[in-house]
């Protein structure tokens, strides 16, 4: 690898702003902010909107669509034609 041309590679913090799930690994990543982890070192924070602990998919909540609003778009613009 060159040398100079690479970004860091260090341990970051990810963190779910809704979940409230916070986990440690390694990236290239920059968090402005920073938090002291379980082990007492201090690392970056890199806030997040989604993750595994709020996702619709992995928490089994869904979300309700406007469809009646869509049908009747639908209907104005095509009419019901058989």
């Amino acid at each position: 690898m060159k040398s100079g041309i690479h970004p860091s590679y260090r341990p970051v913090v990810f963190r779910d702003k809704v979940g409230g799930l916070a986990f440690l690994t390694r990236s290239t990543a920059t968090g402005a902010s920073t938090v002291e982890w379980e082990d007492g070192t201090t690392y970056p924070v890199v806030d997040v909107e989604i993750s595994s602990a709020s996702h619709p998919f992995y928490t089994g909540q869904s979300r309700v669509l406007d469809t009646a609003g869509r049908v009747e778009q639908f209907r104005r613009r095509y009419g019901d034609r058989h």
